[in-house]
């Protein structure tokens, strides 16, 4: 394992946070949007993550295998980015442009199916696993900076 595995594997759940957070306040921003330019209601998105070791078949855990020197894992990384399509709530307003026309559902609203509520919540996880990271980068810095005190003793 390298002197700045631990900043590597730190600054890959860095980067996956900060797309998260993008990804949950686009969903917010357009909790009442009931046009888009694909037609329909806007869907949220959800970032669908995976371990960047999980490309390695001897990977078993996030710990040095005394059989297999694989070492710990490589961080994680975003395996891609996905539109729930489930439907929103409808809600009854024949006045509105964007009701449906005809069917069973006429004269419905379709809106987005994001839980502002649920939003929020997701928001604040990606913000302190952000923090988290970002913690064990300081604090690898910080051991950085010791080893190189007790050298210069």
């Amino acid at each position: 394992m390298g002197m700045f595995t631990s900043i590597n594997i730190a600054a890959t759940g860095m980067s996956v946070e900060r797309l998260r957070s993008d990804v949950i306040s686009n969903n917010i921003a357009n909790a009442s949007t009931t046009r888009t330019p694909e037609g329909g209601a806007f869907k949220k998105s959800m970032v669908i993550l995976e371990s960047v070791a999980s490309s390695h078949p001897t990977w078993r855990m996030p710990f040095v295998n005394a059989e297999q020197d694989n070492g710990p894992g490589k961080g994680v990384r975003v395996r891609e980015i996905v539109k729930d399509t489930t439907q929103g709530r409808l809600v009854y307003d024949p006045s509105n442009p964007d009701a449906i026309q005809s069917g069973p559902n006429k004269g419905y609203v379709e809106y987005p199916n994001v839980n502002i509520v649920n939003e929020m919540v997701n928001l604040i996880s990606a913000s302190r696993a952000y923090e988290a990271n970002s913690t064990v980068v300081q604090g690898a810095k910080d051991m950085f900076s010791a080893a190189l005190e007790i050298g210069r003793a």
